[in-house]
């Protein structure tokens, strides 16, 4: 039988674990730029509802993802991710923001290829309703690119990743999750795995009710 994964808001008690998945998931990732015990405790207690994990039958961590309220200028979405998140402590978590930005998601190595990122997707997505929040963007890192960045653009590459040409261990996922790429940023992580470029991604909420 399947093991049974189930998703819970993560808690103070899990820091460790989450940081743990972090590096792993990120091992080409600056160390200015990962996500630490402390970060993962000032998210919680800024916005608790925005942090998820996801727990196996033992009661251990294998995935977790960080999320905090913005408003967004689509007109003008080109950031560093290390900015937007405040240093990885979400001081720009704005409690009246419109939409919900994914900073983070993490699957330990032995529990991916599981649908763990979907099932993640689906709790933030269910969250944006609950909040009747406007959608949720993020940055997704462009995993694939380095691989073929001497053969073609970064605007090559996202065309054939949309027209399920090739296949990005990120932002094809977040295709499948429902997202649709807004545009690219240029200088988003220091990560040579991704010449350091994301996908704007922008997923809107069908049920979004004006008040």
């Amino acid at each position: 039988m399947a093991e049974k994964l189930r998703i819970v808001n993560s808690t103070l008690d899990m820091v460790e674990q989450l940081e743990a998945i972090q590096r792993v998931s990120f091992p080409t990732l600056s160390e200015k730029e990962i996500i630490t015990a402390r970060h993962y405790e000032a998210h919680i207690q800024r916005f608790p509802e925005g942090q998820l994990a996801v727990i196996n039958e033992a009661g251990l961590v294998v995935a977790c993802s960080t999320d905090f309220r913005t408003n967004v200028d689509f007109d003008n979405f080109e950031h560093r991710y290390i900015d937007a998140v405040d240093h990885n402590w979400l001081g720009n978590h704005n409690p009246n923001g419109e939409w919900l930005y994914g900073a983070d998601i993490g699957v330990l190595p032995q529990y991916r290829r599981r649908g763990i990122g979907r099932m993640l997707y689906q709790a933030r997505h269910n969250l944006i309703r609950r909040l009747n929040l406007k959608g949720h963007v993020a940055g997704g890192m462009l995993k694939g690119f380095s691989k073929f960045k001497d053969k073609m653009t970064v605007e090559e590459y996202v065309a054939k990743v949309e027209a399920s040409e090739l296949f990005d261990p990120t932002v094809s996922v977040q295709l499948k999750a429902g997202f649709k790429i807004h545009g690219i940023i240029q200088h988003y992580v220091d990560d040579p795995s991704c010449d350091n470029k994301a996908a704007f991604i922008v997923w809107r909420n069908p049920d979004y009710r004006e008040s």
